[in-house]
C-alpha cells in the first residue's frame, strides 16, 4: 500500500526530464514462480536539465544496475519510495537494470501479470514502473525491442509490439524477439505469453499495402472471434476514408484477456483487451454487445494515430488522446448505425453520469489541474465530454474543417508528445478561426447552465429570445467565464412542418449550419419572418453543446416536438422532458395516469411504421432512475423515485396495452439472426414491447417466457429474462428462470457475468441478502473486474430500491466491497465509489449514512492512492 497521506501531482510543475532513451532493449525470462526482467537503456542528457537520472519503479525486486557494463554499488544509487536515482555526468551513456517481479501475485493487474495459464501487461497509465525501473512518463519516447523466453510447450505465443523479428527453440525454451520501429512511450509496450489460438485475415490499405490481422485467444473461444476483425477491417477502411490515416505496421494484433480492469488498450500494434470486447456469437452475445465490440475495436484502432503516433506530454493531457478517440469511434458508430441513436446513447451518458461528476467532489476540467492517482482520471470527464468538446470543435468548423485541422495536427505533431493546446491551435492554424476563448471548455470544471426564455409576437411574427449562461462553483474553481456554446436550432410551424426565418442579435449565426454561437453571460435574438399561430422553438438540436438547458415548454410544445420534429435527438428529449414530469406528478398521487392527449401521442408514435424502430423505442423508454435523480436540483429520495417511476411505467404499459402487443406481433420474424442494424433497430423496439407487455398480466408474461423458451439468439434470450424479472409476477417463477438460465450457460463466464448483472441491478431481484448470495456463488470471483462489475457494480448504480434502503444496508455492502478490493484492486475499488460520492445531493436520512461509510473507509487502514484521493475529496468540507 502507498503512502496514507499522498501528495497531489500539479500540472504547474511539469518539466521535461533529465535524460532521454533512445533505444530500449528488454529481455523477459518467464518462469513459473517469478520473471526476470532485463531492461538495457540507451540514455541521452537533456541539456536543458540536471545530470541526474530518475527512474519510477513500484514492487519490483533490484538485483543489478550497471553503467557502461561497470557495475554499481548500493551506495552509488538512491532507492527512495518508487525513484531509483543515479547522479552521472555523461552526456550519453547504456543503462542496465536487472529485476525481479512475481506475476502470480500481481493482483492490482497493472504491469505484468498472470490471466488464467496466459501473461499479459496493462502499462496504461503507470503500470510499466511495476515491470522494471524506467522514466515511466508519456513524454520519454524510445524505440522498443523486446526478447521473451519461455517454456516452449507451455507458451506457444510470445508477442509484443511491431514486428517479429526472429523465434528460436533450445532446450525446451522459446525465444522470440520483436522490434518496434515507432518511438513510444512506456505505458503503450504490451507483451503476451500463452497457448492461444489465432485468427487472421489481410487487409490491403488504400496504398496497396498488405497487413496482417490477427486475433489470439484462448482455444475454446476461437469461434468467437469473426465479429471482432470485421470490425477491425470496417474501422481501418474508416480511418482511411474520414481522415486519411493508413496503418504504419505489417501487423496488427488483438488479444484477449479474461482478467482486465478496463475495457481494452491502445498498445502499438498488440492490443490487449478485455475478453467481454471481442469475444461474440448469436448464441452469446446481444446485439449491445456487438455495437460494444465494434465501437471499441475501432477505438483503440484509432489511438494508432490519435494516441500513438501522437501522444501525449503529460497525464494532464490525457484527453487529448482519450476525448479525441471518443469522439472518432462515436463518428464510426454513426456512421455504422444511426446517428440519431448514437447522439441519444451519448447523451443519456454525459446526463446520467457526467453531469453527475461534474457536480461532485471528484469535478475536474478536461484538463485537470492537478491529481493524487491518474487512475482516477479515466472518467467520463476526459473521455465523454472531451469527445463532447471535440465534437463542438467539428460543429462550428464543419466536417472540411475539422478535416483540415486533423491534418495539419497529424503532419506537425507526428511522433510526439503533445498537449491540448497544441490541438486546439492546429484546429485554429488551419482554419484561420480564432478558437482562443474555445479552449475555455479544457479548462474550467463543471457543467455549464443555458436559461432560456421566448417571447412570440404573432403580429409581427417575431420570436424574442434571451440567452444566459453560467457554469457553477466547483471545488477549488469559482467565477467562471463565459465558453463558447454552438447552440443549433429550428422553428417548427403548426403542422409540424420546419420554418424558414432571419436572425438579429449580438450572437453570431450560421444560417447554413443553423448554429448560433452563444459566448457570453446574456445575449438577445429575434427571430424573424415566422408564419405559424404558434411556432415551437427547437434548441440544442442533435445535443450540440454539453450543457444543462432551462427552457420553460408547455406540454403542448413538448407533445408537438415528439410528434414532429426533425430533428431525432429533440423528439427523444422531448418525449424525456415529458416523462420527468410524469414521474414528479406520480409521486404526488396514489393513481397515475396520461391524459387522453398522452396516450394518443405515445399510441401513435409506437405504430408509425416509418420511423427508425430503434429511436421509437428510446423515445417510449422511461428516463433510469438515475437519469430521473440527476435532473433534480432539490434534495434526492431514490425510493420516491423509483416508485413514482414503476406507476408511470404501469400506466404505459396498461393504457397502451393493445398497442403494445400488435407491435410486438408486427415484428416477430423468424429470419436467422444477424448482427446488422436493421435487424437490431427492429430487436430494440419488439424487446421493449416485451417488457411493457410483462408489467400487464399473466398473459404478457407467458409471452415473456415463450420467447425465453424459444429464443434462438442472446439478444432476445437477455430480454425475455429481464422482462421476467421486472415484470409483476411471483418470485418462485422468476428463480425458475435464472436457474434455467444458468444452468444452460453455466460454462460460459461472459455470459454468466451478464446473468450476475441482471439480478444484481433489479430492484425487484437485488434485495441485500440475495446480493451477498451471488458473491458467495461459485460463479463470482473478486480478482475478476468484470465479475466484480456485475455484481457490486451493477447493484450500487441500478438496483435504487435495495442500494438505497434507508437501515443504510446497501451503502456499508459497498464499502465493505471498497475496503476489500483496496488491498488487491485499487483501481477498481476506487471506481465502485461513485454511488457514496453523490451524498451530499441526498435527503438527510440517506447523506449522513452514505457520509458515515466514506469515513468509515477512510478510517480503515492504510488506504491506496486511488481510494485515498476519492474518499478524502468526498467528505472534505
Amino acid at each position: 500500500m502507498k503512502d496514507a497521506q499522498p501528495h497531489a501531482i500539479q500540472l504547474a510543475d511539469y518539466c521535461e526530464p533529465n535524460f532521454w532513451v533512445d533505444k530500449t532493449h528488454l529481455v523477459f525470462e518467464l518462469e513459473e514462480s517469478h520473471t526476470r526482467v532485463t531492461s538495457k537503456l540507451s540514455l541521452r542528457h537533456n541539456p536543458q536539465r540536471p545530470y541526474q537520472i530518475e527512474l519510477n519503479g513500484a514492487e519490483l525486486e533490484l538485483l543489478a544496475v550497471t553503467i557502461d557494463d561497470q557495475s554499481l554499488t548500493s551506495d552509488q544509487y538512491r532507492l527512495e519510495g518508487e525513484t531509483l536515482t543515479i547522479d552521472n555526468t555523461a552526456e550519453q551513456l547504456t543503462l542496465t537494470i536487472v529485476t525481479r517481479i512475481y506475476p502470480d501475485k500481481n493482483t492490482a493487474l497493472e504491469g505484468l501479470y498472470r490471466s488464467g495459464g496466459m501473461y499479459c501487461t496493462q502499462c496504461e497509465a503507470e503500470g510499466f514502473r511495476r515491470i522494471t525501473y524506467y522514466p515511466d512518463r508519456p513524454d520519454v519516447m524510445s524505440v522498443f525491442t523486446t526478447e521473451i523466453i519461455a517454456d516452449a510447450e507451455q507458451y506457444p505465443v510470445l508477442l509484443s509490439n511491431g514486428n517479429p523479428v526472429k523465434e528460436t527453440l533450445d532446450n525446451g525454451k522459446r525465444h522470440a524477439v520483436w522490434h518496434d520501429p515507432h518511438k513510444k512511450p512506456a505505458y503503450l509496450f504490451a507483451l503476451v505469453a500463452g497457448d492461444l489460438r489465432l485468427n487472421t485475415e489481410q487487409f490491403t490499405t488504400c496504398s496497396g499495402r498488405q497487413v496482417e490481422l490477427r486475433i489470439y485467444v484462448e482455444p475454446q473461444n476461437i469461434s468467437k472471434t469473426d465479429y471482432a476483425l470485421d470490425a477491425l477491417k470496417r474501422s481501418m477502411t474508416w480511418d482511411e476514408e474520414v481522415y486519411g490515416r493508413e496503418y504504419d505496421l505489417d501487423l496488427f494484433m488483438i488479444v484477449a484477456v479474461d482478467d482486465f480492469n478496463m475495457g481494452a488498450m491502445e498498445n502499438k500494434g498488440l492490443n490487449i483487451f478485455n475478453s467481454s470486447c471481442v469475444l461474440a456469437s448469436p448464441e452469446s452475445a446481444t446485439d449491445a454487445t456487438y455495437q460494444r465490440i465494434e465501437a471499441i475495436v475501432a477505438h483503440e484502432y484509432f489511438h494508432n494515430w490519435s494516441g500513438n503516433r501522437v501522444t501525449c506530454r503529460d497525464w494532464f493531457q490525457l484527453s487529448l488522446k482519450e476525448g479525441f478517440t471518443v469522439f472518432r469511434d462515436a463518428s464510426f458508430s454513426a456512421d455504422m448505425h444511426s446517428a440519431t441513436v448514437k447522439r441519444i446513447e451519448d447523451a443519456k451518458i454525459m446526463r446520467t453520469v457526467q453531469f453527475a461528476e461534474d457536480a461532485g467532489p471528484m469535478a475536474h476540467p478536461v484538463q485537470p489541474d492537478s491529481f493524487i492517482e491518474i487512475s482516477n482520471f479515466y472518467t467520463v470527464t476526459i473521455y465523454e465530454k472531451g469527445a463532447e468538446v471535440v465534437g463542438m470543435l467539428h460543429r462550428i468548423l464543419g466536417a472540411d474543417g475539422f478535416r483540415k485541422g486533423s491534418d495539419l495536427y497529424f503532419e506537425r505533431h507526428d511522433g510526439q508528445a503533445v498537449t491540448i493546446h497544441e490541438f486546439v491551435d492546429a484546429m485554429a492554424d488551419a482554419n484561420h478561426y480564432d478558437l482562443d476563448q474555445f479552449k475555455r471548455w479544457y479548462k474550467q470544471a463543471g457543467t455549464p447552465v443555458v436559461d432560456i426564455e421566448s417571447d412570440y409576437q404573432a403580429d409581427q411574427g417575431t420570436l424574442k429570445v434571451t440567452i444566459k449562461q453560467h457554469t457553477p462553483d466547483t471545488p477549488g474553481q469559482t467565477d467562471k467565464q463565459p465558453v463558447v456554446i454552438p447552440l443549433q436550432l429550428g422553428v417548427l410551424g403548426d403542422s409540424g412542418e420546419e420554418l424558414s426565418f432571419d436572425i438579429a442579435g449580438d450572437c453570431h449565426w450560421d444560417a447554413e449550419k443553423s448554429l448560433l454561437l452563444v459566448n457570453q453571460a446574456s445575449h438577445q435574438v429575434e427571430i424573424r419572418g415566422l408564419t405559424a399561430e404558434q411556432p415551437v422553438l427547437s434548441v440544442f438540436r442533435d445535443f450540440s453543446a454539453p450543457v444543462r438547458v432551462n427552457y420553460q415548454q408547455t406540454n403542448e410544445a413538448l407533445l408537438h416536438q415528439l410528434a414532429s420534429d426533425s430533428d431525432g435527438f429533440n423528439r427523444w428529449d422531448a418525449g424525456q422532458r415529458l416523462m420527468l414530469q410524469w414521474v414528479a406528478r406520480a409521486e404526488r398521487s396514489d393513481h397515475f395516469q396520461l391524459s387522453e392527449v398522452e396516450q394518443g401521442a405515445l399510441a401513435d408514435l409506437l405504430l408509425d411504421t416509418e420511423l427508425d424502430p430503434a429511436m421509437v423505442a428510446y423515445c417510449l423508454t422511461v428516463p433510469s432512475d438515475s437519469y430521473v435523480a440527476e435532473q433534480r436540483s432539490e434534495a434526492i429520495d431514490p425510493v420516491s423515485i423509483y416508485h413514482a417511476r414503476q406507476k408511470v411505467l404501469d400506466a404505459m404499459a396498461n393504457q397502451l396495452a393493445e398497442h403494445w402487443h400488435s407491435r410486438y406481433q408486427q415484428l416477430l420474424t423468424d429470419r436467422e439472426y444477424q448482427p446488422d442494424p436493421a435487424q437490431m433497430r427492429s430487436r430494440a423496439l419488439k424487446n421493449l414491447c416485451l417488457q411493457y407487455l410483462t408489467r400487464i398480466n399473466h398473459a404478457g408474461e407467458q409471452i415473456a417466457s415463450q420467447q425465453f423458451t424459444g429464443a434462438t439468439n442472446m439478444t432476445d434470450k437477455m430480454a425475455s429474462l429481464v422482462a421476467v424479472l421486472s415484470g409483476n409476477g411471483n418470485n418462485p417463477a422468476k428463480q425458475a428462470v435464472l436457474q434455467s438460465f444458468y444452468d444452460e450457460w453455466q460454462q460460459d463466464s461472459l455470459v454468466i457475468n451478464q446473468w450476475l448483472a441482471v439480478q444484481s441491478g433489479s430492484s425487484k431481484i437485488a434485495s441485500l441478502e440475495h446480493i451477498e448470495s451471488l458473491m458467495q456463488h461459485p460463479a463470482f470471483d473478486w480478482r475478476n473486474p468484470n465479475k466484480v462489475r456485475s455484481v457490486i457494480g451493477a447493484f450500487s448504480n441500478q438496483a435504487m430500491l435495495p442500494f438505497h434502503n434507508h437501515d443504510g444496508s446497501g451503502y456499508r455492502l459497498l464499502a465493505d466491497a471498497v475496503i476489500r478490493l483496496n488491498a488487491s484492486n485499487p483501481q477498481i475499488a476506487a471506481r465502485l465509489l461513485g454511488p457514496l460520492t453523490k451524498w451530499r445531493r441526498m435527503i438527510p436520512l440517506l447523506a449522513e449514512q452514505m457520509k458515515s461509510q466514506l469515513e468509515r473507509i477512510l478510517a480503515s487502514g492504510q488506504l491506496s492512492k486511488d481510494v485515498f484521493e476519492v474518499v478524502s475529496k468526498s467528505v472534505a468540507e
